[in-house]
């Protein structure tokens, strides 16, 4: 009997323009030179899944390719590797159509469970290993919900999407909130507790039907907008309020961690330096 397949969908297709050009999923951080994407692939392979997919642009897919090839090595098993491209027209955009887009990108290579999480995220094992075991016994959507006090930034003001849900713990929808410091939570009515989204979401293959129907919405409605984006937690959230979706809310105790500007590498090297101690 062959081996049920759940993918692990990495959103790689940007370059950051605070890194100079550099891929900067490939940030060593580890404690032996391993880089911050391979941490995560280990994480997610680890937890269960067996398939990975980038999402890669027109910038990320030779260094991917040339990087992982068409598998991954983790612990003598060979992982396959595949590749979706999320397409840039720089005649009509300044950058790509956001995450929902990066995931439509990938429908033809999807048909399994899921989880599809940003490429410059450390989530944790725990946070995969959650997902991993909602999916293989339920055939629905699901996602994480960080405590905000542990995913907020030192360095400056952070943009989070904070979760509403009902008793039995459905989403019910997301909001996004900007500018949010230590400082700043009790002003903007919100506590260090509260829970938020933090990108990663395990979906089913239908779900990607029904994200396409949003694109092709949103991309209509902004026809002509250079930098507009259709943002996954976003159509999410509108797909919950129209009664097409249902998603099942799971906090999770798992500290967060990622890197946005260069001076993240050395924090981040630090913290899973400490994890390994």
């Amino acid at each position: 009997m062959a081996q049920k397949s759940f993918a692990a969908v990495y959103m790689v297709a940007g370059l950051s323009s605070r890194f100079g050009g550099k891929v900067k999923q490939f940030s060593k951080v580890g404690p032996n030179g391993e880089t911050l994407i391979e941490i995560s692939m280990d994480q997610a392979i680890s937890a269960g899944f067996n398939k990975i997919i980038f999402v890669v642009g027109e910038k990320t897919e030779i260094p991917f390719k040339e990087k992982f090839g068409n598998e991954y090595n983790y612990k003598g098993v060979k992982v396959p590797v595949f590749y979706a491209f999320q397409v840039l027209d720089l005649n009509e955009r300044d950058k790509p159509w956001g995450t929902c887009d990066a995931l439509v990108s990938a429908k033809q290579l999807i048909n399994e469970p899921f989880v599809v999480c940003n490429g410059d995220d450390l989530y944790g094992e725990s946070s995969f290993k959650k997902i991993f075991d909602w999916l293989s016994k339920n055939n629905s959507p699901v996602t994480l919900g960080f405590e905000l006090g542990k995913v907020l930034s030192d360095a400056g003001s952070v943009s989070r999407a904070m979760y509403s849900y009902d008793k039995d713990w459905n989403i019910t929808g997301l909001n996004e909130i900007l500018k949010i410091e230590r400082s700043t939570l009790k002003e903007l009515g919100l506590s260090e507790k509260d829970l938020c989204s933090m990108n990663i979401f395990g979906l089913v293959a239908e779900t990607i039907a029904l994200l396409e129907q949003q694109l092709i919405e949103f991309k209509s409605t902004h026809k002509g907008d250079r930098k507009s984006e259709c943002y996954l937690p976003t159509e999410i959230s509108n797909l919950i309020k129209k009664g097409k979706l249902k998603v099942k809310l799971l906090p999770t105790q798992e500290a967060w961690t990622g890197i946005t500007n260069p001076d993240d590498e050395e924090r981040v090297r630090q913290e899973l330096k400490a994890k390994t101690i």
